[in-house]
């Protein structure tokens, strides 16, 4: 370890959060998080006889050692798979399948909702909060969360005798549906990162209760904000990351390379999805302070047409609505997947609207960044002016490679082939990257989920006699068009009747 890195590392922070371990050129090699960040990261330079092979290989490479500090270890746990999303070091080979992503999931619009936990994300209206990487320490959370907000972890049976977590009480027996959907909202909060004012707010019901000497009532709030506390001491939970935005290199490198007038707090990326011309959608992530932030993702259902730059500015068109910018926010800056005809759809777009955001768009071939000349609204003389980096200049636009010696290794694959020596911009790259994969990610799977519905409703569509209402019954109480298809003559004529269960036999 050099003197600089043992300096460093007297300032460690006795805080949970996330650290880099770096080697000479910069190359991030390591992404880990820490419930103490003193003790896990001085634990890396101490005595090496319990250290396994790959860690002792990453020692010998490391020269510098940067961190950040977090309000608590899960909101550690999304950083780090953020960041590991983003780099892709290559020692943290345990880290690195997407497969591993965890989401909290509640369907709001169920009339006893259902807290639960998937890999998969899907578009049913339900609200998702994540991803995170440890499962374990998610489930964990949500273990200790049910004991101050009680909730279903299965759908309850009707009629039936309460169960143990209803003695315990775990589950909301003796609730509504209203009153259970209220509490709910509470846990939603703190997940959210709300806790003070949550904190705040049951404080404020447990002295109106006992104001109205309804003491039982007051008794159970001040048990609550206890174990609210209690809660803090153990793992906190939060699907937001609270970082220091004049950290993150890359945000900084981006503010200074195309001369923005502030860090890109909130940065919003744009892709299209089809298939021929049908079912067209389109995706909006936003990534805030360099991270995903997946509760202000949207998406949209444009026209029906083989047209990637009319269905762009048709996006941008109902993005950059006065409504949609007092609601949602303003952009720091635009990303569009695609490139120059998507780009000038992106600037056409902004100039009926009158806004002046800056924009640019990454060609998926190279992995460069193309800018506009006129209506990009950044300054191309300072961008040309960079010897890091080389540019092209072609009519009113610029081509930007910020990875000089590099080319793509596949179509929407994150990794860089070639030279092996870094570029300065690595970490521009790596973020236009993520931010790109996930804006084609969230398109493509809202494209696969019209796909698959609009192909069981056309089959459907063609059996005589079967409205729209009859095909949502077959399908709630089927599952899909294959179990309608499967289904025996009789089960169908129980469902919609002897007539209609003839037909639906005859046409599939």
């Amino acid at each position: 370890m050099n003197k600089q890195l043992e300096a460093k590392l007297k300032d460690l922070p006795s805080r949970p959060g996330v650290y880099f371990h770096k080697s000479a050129s910069g190359e991030v090699l390591y992404v880990g998080k820490a419930a103490v960040l003193r003790n896990r990261v001085r634990q890396y330079f101490q005595s090496k006889k319990d250290m396994d092979i790959k860690t002792q290989a990453l020692v010998a490479e490391v020269e510098d050692t940067d961190w950040i500090e977090t309000e608590s270890e899960i909101d550690a746990l999304f950083l780090e798979s953020e960041m590991v999303k983003r780099y892709k070091p290559r020692f943290n080979v345990l880290l690195r399948d997407d497969k591993s992503q965890l989401y909290v999931r509640i369907d709001m619009k169920s009339e006893w909702p259902v807290v639960s936990f998937t890999r998969n994300p899907a578009d049913d209206g339900a609200e998702y909060y994540g991803p995170y990487y440890n499962g374990y320490a998610v489930k964990k959370a949500l273990r200790y969360l049910r004991r101050v907000f009680p909730h279903y972890v299965k759908a309850p049976r009707v009629g039936v005798r309460p169960s143990l977590d209803a003695h315990m009480g775990l589950d909301p027996h003796g609730m509504t549906s209203i009153e259970y959907k209220g509490e709910l909202k509470k846990l939603i909060s703190y997940i959210k990162g709300n806790r003070v004012q949550l904190v705040r707010e049951l404080e404020h019901e447990m002295k109106r209760a006992a104001e109205k000497q309804e003491f039982e009532q007051a008794a159970r709030l001040r048990n609550r904000i206890r174990n609210l506390s209690e809660l803090q001491r153990r793992i906190m939970f939060g699907d937001r990351e609270f970082l220091d935005i004049s950290k993150d290199k890359a945000l900084r490198d981006i503010a200074e390379i195309f001369n923005l007038p502030k860090l890109p707090s909130r940065i919003e990326c744009y892709d299209v999805s089809h298939m021929g011309g049908a079912n067209v959608v389109a995706s909006m992530v936003v990534f805030t302070n360099g991270v995903s932030d997946r509760s202000a993702y949207r998406k949209f259902k444009t026209a029906e047409k083989n047209d990637d730059a009319g269905n762009m500015k048709e996006t941008l068109l109902r993005r950059l609505s006065e409504k949609n910018i007092k609601s949602w926010g303003s952009p720091d800056l635009l990303i569009v997947d695609g490139g120059i005809p998507q780009l000038g759809a992106a600037i056409e777009a902004q100039a009926e609207r009158g806004t002046s955001f800056p924009v640019i768009s990454i060609a998926k071939r190279e992995e460069e960044i193309i800018v506009s000349k006129v209506g990009s609204h950044i300054d191309v003389s300072k961008l040309m002016s960079n010897e890091n980096y080389t540019v092209h200049s072609k009519n009113n636009y610029l081509t930007v490679n910020l990875h000089p010696g590099r080319v793509k290794s596949a179509g929407h694959s994150a990794n860089l082939r070639g030279v092996s020596s870094r570029s300065t911009y690595d970490d521009i790259v790596k973020l236009f990257q993520r931010i790109r994969d996930e804006s084609h990610r969230f398109a493509v799977s809202y494209h696969t989920v019209l796909k698959r519905k609009n192909q069981t409703a056309s089959s459907l569509e063609q059996v005589p006699g079967i409205g729209p209402a009859t095909r949502r019954k077959l399908i709630r109480t089927f599952g899909s068009l294959r179990g309608v298809q499967s289904a025996t003559y009789e089960q169908l004529v129980e469902v919609v009747g002897e007539s209609k269960a003839r037909n639906i036999k005859t046409t599939l």
